[in-house]
């Protein structure tokens, strides 16, 4: 049964353009494949998987630090029009790492390509500024919920307050990620498209909702893999607090790279062994 608008949603769909023209079961005119087969064809591009495992990384740390480090090559065959992707082995699995796709929009048409290039499992790992005071910064956090103060979600799911990390995954991470190097809490964020809109009373409505931290990607890419049957993993890397308390996003040794490239091997090793 197609979703249908009710009467409240229906009258906010008057005035406001997001809301209207939704048909969450209709297949999409424009879908990833065609836009890959036209870059192929366009930049002479052979057409190449990407590895199983990839991973969008929005602040572009991890991609800086292949490059610099030569740890990482290039994805010959990644026809993506806006990224590069760079190829890096940890401990024996290959992941594909694409940089600075940064907000809802751009980290979930980047996931889309992914997943019909070959991505069986997608994990962003963003930073985030913390909102409830858990511990000191730097540390992680597996986003569990997601608030969704976003537009993306919305062309994915009906209006809802949350989306939410897969039960099948979450259940397969409950133990494998409580013996990094650096720790990993599981708790919600606030997603929202306007960082600087992060007003105190908006921060004191999200710190009430209990969500530990914010961040600008996390509730569409859940809604987009909810949607369409993709696993997708959403970190956030907890390094500022807002810029109010000095000393803020410091990530550690690379920017981060080596404490990031962990948790994402050991999320891809947990998500994929029972999968």
């Amino acid at each position: 049964m197609r979703w249908r608008l009710d009467a409240k949603v229906h009258a906010m769909s008057e005035t406001y353009p997001l809301m209207a023209g939704k048909d969450y079961l209709a297949p999409s005119v424009f879908e990833p494949e065609n836009l890959l087969r036209e870059a192929r064809r366009q930049r002479g591009l052979v057409e190449l998987p990407v590895p199983a495992v990839c991973l969008l990384d929005p602040d572009g740390d991890i991609v800086r630090y292949l490059k610099r480090s030569g740890r990482g090559h290039k994805h010959e065959g990644w026809a993506c029009y806006h990224t590069e992707m760079w190829i890096i082995d940890v401990d024996g699995l290959e992941i594909g790492v694409v940089g600075m796709a940064v907000g809802a929009p751009f980290a979930v048409l980047v996931a889309e390509q992914l997943a019909v290039s070959g991505a069986r499992l997608t994990i962003s790992v963003t930073s985030a500024g913390r909102v409830a005071t858990l511990r000191e910064p730097p540390y992680f956090v597996l986003i569990d919920r997601a608030l969704r103060d976003e537009g993306t979600s919305l062309h994915y799911q009906p209006p809802a307050k949350w989306s939410r990390l897969a039960e099948s995954l979450r259940a397969r991470l409950k133990g494998p990620l409580s013996s990094l190097p650096e720790p990993v809490v599981v708790g919600d964020a606030w997603t929202t498209d306007a960082p600087y809109r992060e007003t105190r009373a908006a921060l004191a409505a999200a710190e009430a909702e209990g969500v530990l931290c914010v961040e600008m990607e996390a509730a569409a890419l859940y809604a987009y893999a909810n949607a369409r049957g993709r696993d997708v993993v959403c970190l956030a890397h907890l390094t500022n607090t807002m810029t109010v308390g000095g000393d803020d996003f410091e990530k550690g040794r690379d920017n981060g790279a080596h404490a990031a490239l962990s948790v994402v091997h050991a999320v891809a090793e947990a998500a994929l062994r029972t999968a």
